[in-house]
């Protein structure tokens, strides 16, 4: 961040008066070289709102960081067991993708801890702390997931990090809304919002409506509102009439609140 700070100066004067002398004494901003008067700020305008926006970031900059470290300090019993047996603590379940694409040979199963599922999701949590099937066997299949994006979704369990494109991005927002990890659903989110335009908006919005992301859905609608003469008459916007109208009404609601 750029420093703004002042230093103060004294015109020339011959003037004797206290109050003269303060009238005479200026601020110099080391930003943008700029002489203000001791009765004023001390920094020019634009320097302060910049600084002030600098500040935002770096505040916003934290609060994600903070998340992020909060996420993986969780408590999992998987930090005990290894102190007290003094080396690691092996896999002991292993979650198989289904994605029905029809690929040759059985599925790869993806190897896990049950401590680290249970304290990232509150449904691996009920379903491995029960006398379910999943519990018995120690195989959790997963329906709908490509091997590469369940890989994807168990490493972001441990490490909080994903290398993300689109694609990916929605496929581990609805592994992180189906097993409630609000962490990596937000951080999905957040991508998905910085990839979005006027030409993806339609099917952005509809993703969003059904997997419930606030944010994206309400960039989207902006977005979609903002463009409604182009987007009209695009395919997808057809498809969407088609498939689910009342998320068209929802859209023309919104259109119209915004142009009244």
């Amino acid at each position: 961040m750029r420093g703004h700070r002042c230093i103060s100066s004294r015109q020339p004067d011959n003037s004797e008066s206290e109050t003269e002398d303060e009238e005479s004494e200026t601020m110099r901003c080391i930003s943008c070289k700029a002489e203000y008067g001791t009765r004023e700020a001390g920094t020019c305008k634009e320097c302060y709102e910049e600084a002030s926006e600098t500040e935002e970031e770096l505040k916003q900059e934290i609060e994600d960081l903070k998340a992020k470290v909060a996420f993986l300090r969780f408590w999992s019993p998987l930090d005990s067991i290894t102190r007290s047996h003094g080396g690691p603590c092996y896999t002991d379940v292993v979650l198989v993708a289904s994605s029905h694409d029809g690929t040759a040979g059985p599925p790869v199963p993806v190897p896990a801890h049950k401590a680290v599922l249970v304290s990232r999701s509150p449904v691996f949590k009920a379903m491995l702390e029960n006398e379910m099937e999943e519990s018995r066997s120690g195989t959790v299949k997963i329906s709908d997931v490509s091997y590469e994006a369940l890989r994807a979704f168990v490493n972001y369990l441990y490490t909080a990090e994903a290398c993300l494109d689109e694609q990916m991005a929605c496929d581990l927002l609805e592994l992180a809304e189906k097993y409630q990890v609000k962490h990596l659903k937000a951080y999905c989110e957040k991508f998905l919002v910085s990839k979005l335009n006027w030409d993806n908006s339609v099917i952005s919005y509809a993703f969003a409506h059904q997997h419930n992301a606030k944010l994206l859905l309400d960039t989207a609608l902006s977005l979609i509102t903002d463009n409604m003469d182009k987007l009209t008459k695009r395919e997808e916007y057809m498809e969407l009439v088609e498939k689910d109208p009342r998320l068209v009404v929802e859209i023309y609601e919104a259109y119209l609140s915004k142009q009244g």
